[in-house]
């Protein structure tokens, strides 16, 4: 196993350890920048494109696949760990449908459907995994279909480090006690991620950045890439 590898597979073993704390932050909207920002940020990118059907990755307790099923669309939620999809199903109403399902297993094909839309909030901070990912997002995709991923703004999340690709130790500063054994995640600059898209034959069509009404910068970086 490479080091990469290891690395991604230390963050799924995080969100093991801390799915229940993160269901009550997210219950208790105790994350204030996804309240004033990122949630409904995430939320009007996804809708500008007026998707039927969504595969939420990587979606947690569900809150994006219930906002977005109570605006009309189909969604499949998909994620590793299985107290968050136990958590999602319990609170899903129309629309909505869950799956426990790896990234490797999404990126083997395992999953014979495809979508008008992947919506990937602040899921993907692997490096492999990732790149798994968007190599298959095409096949995923129905003709003229969307990737839109909501992530870490680089210029705010690259602090005093170098800009350059590479992992970062991770952090739980601004939540609860009750987190622990915080994951490693994979900074890329915003080249990177460009390059991501356009390798796997998925043109940006919008590029986000929205702001934090407290700071004035960039609470995130969101990109939505067309199928071609």
């Amino acid at each position: 196993m490479s080091d990469s590898e290891f690395s991604d597979k230390k963050i799924l073993q995080s969100w093991h350890s801390n799915a229940a704390p993160w269901i009550r932050a997210i219950d208790g909207a105790t994350i204030a920048s996804r309240k004033m920002v990122t949630d409904g940020a995430i939320v009007a990118a996804v809708l500008d494109h007026q998707p039927g059907s969504v595969l939420d990755v990587g979606c947690g307790e569900g809150w994006l696949s219930r906002a977005l099923a109570a605006s009309g669309a189909e969604v499949l939620g998909i994620d590793g760990v299985p107290e968050l999809i136990e958590a999602a199903r319990r609170r899903a109403g129309p629309g909505e449908r869950y799956r426990q399902l790896s990234y490797d297993a999404l990126a083997a094909g395992e999953l014979r459907q495809q979508f008008d839309l992947l919506a990937c909030n602040f899921s993907l901070i692997g490096q492999v995994s990732v790149a798994k990912l968007f190599a298959a997002a095409p096949a995923l995709l129905r003709p003229g279909g969307h990737l839109v991923v909501q992530t870490l703004h680089p210029l705010t999340a690259c602090g005093d480090r170098e800009y350059r690709d590479g992992w970062r130790p991770g952090s739980w500063d601004g939540f609860s006690e009750d987190f622990s054994d915080p994951a490693p995640w994979y900074f890329r600059t915003l080249e990177s991620w460009l390059e991501l898209y356009r390798a796997n034959g998925l043109e940006v069509v919008r590029l986000r950045e929205p702001l934090h009404p407290q700071t004035g910068r960039p609470a995130s970086l969101i990109l939505s890439g067309r199928a071609t």
